[in-house]
């Protein structure tokens, strides 16, 4: 029973590790032209843009566009933030407490 546990665990390692590592180990070996290295740069801000955007400009499934949004409102001190301290505690800070205050206030 052990043996097929052990099986089991090796089987579920390997099939969470090798997607991981075969791209890192191909790309490795391979120059990737500059422009398209440049491209790769803005992937992360892409994905962070379509995981933050919906729970701001949307209210049940509906573009939600309005001063009684309170998440669009809260984003805009906290992107001012941002930009300005370029800290992530300080961003998260004034999120928070962004947040809270025009809560309070709606």
């Amino acid at each position: 029973m052990g043996e097929r546990y052990l099986l089991l665990f090796l089987g579920m390692a390997l099939v969470t590790y090798l997607p991981r590592f075969l791209p890192l180990y191909v790309l490795s070996r391979v120059k990737i032209p500059r422009l398209f290295a440049l491209w790769l740069g803005y992937v992360p801000v892409a994905v962070l843009a379509a995981l933050v955007a919906p729970g701001l400009l949307l209210s049940e499934g509906k573009l939600f566009l309005s001063v009684n949004n309170s998440y669009l409102l809260a984003s805009l001190p906290t992107f001012i933030a941002a930009v300005k301290t370029r800290n992530m505690f300080l961003t998260i800070l004034t999120g928070m407490a962004s947040i809270l205050i025009i809560g309070a206030l709606i």
